[in-house]
């Protein structure tokens, strides 16, 4: 049985966070990686680090643990959308 929950991609929420009067290039210089690579995370086409988590809760004041499970569910829920695999259960 599928989740009926699609979460998003922790990209998307990001985009909520900073400010509209801040632009993409100063919001990435604030976190100290490249204006591509923030568009990237944004855009939910790159993964979220741990590095990135712990630059996301400095900056943003919460916890990086709250980035890296965000992005974990986002993960799991679209590999079980595409998973067909059907594994037999061990019995031990």
């Amino acid at each position: 049985m599928r989740d009926m929950y699609n979460p998003p991609h922790p990209g998307l929420v990001l985009r909520e966070w900073i400010p509209e009067t801040m632009s993409i290039t100063d919001a990435a210089k604030a976190l100290k990686i490249s204006r591509v690579t923030l568009s990237k995370i944004l855009n939910a086409n790159i993964n979220i680090s741990a590095d990135m988590a712990i630059r996301l809760s400095q900056w943003l004041g919460t916890s990086a643990d709250l980035w890296l499970e965000m992005h974990v569910k986002y993960e799991l829920w679209q590999a079980k959308q595409k998973n067909t695999i059907r594994i037999e259960r061990l019995v031990a």
